[in-house]
């Protein structure tokens, strides 16, 4: 069951990839890399990293920002002058980011 689940879950996440114009989320990155970082990690400790962030994940929180679900005194202007194939592309631009994690040593007592 947890394994139908899983690549259910990985089936909607490239789903919503499909069709996105990288090309055209990587020009609209440009608005957004004042906040964001120029590859999606944020310098402004008020933003959030969008590097490697799901697609559908952000494609919700910038839909959730136009509607009003979600507010923001900066994304909730931006995120109104979007439409929905420009979220897509940036969703997808951000989503296609590789990023590499290093875990902390724990103390040794």
């Amino acid at each position: 069951m947890k394994k139908a689940l899983f690549i259910a879950g990985l089936t909607l996440i490239s789903y919503s990839a499909i069709g996105a114009d990288l090309a055209n989320g990587k020009k609209l990155s440009s608005q957004c890399s004042v906040c964001h970082g120029k590859d999606g990690i944020a310098k402004d400790p008020e933003s959030p990293n969008l590097a490697g962030q799901s697609s559908l994940y952000l494609e919700k929180a910038m839909v959730d920002y136009q509607k009003g679900f979600r507010e923001d005194r900066r994304m909730s202007i931006i995120a109104k002058s979007l439409s929905i194939e420009d979220i897509k592309d940036l969703a997808a631009w951000y989503a296609a980011f590789e990023l590499t994690v290093t875990a902390p040593e724990a103390p040794t007592d």
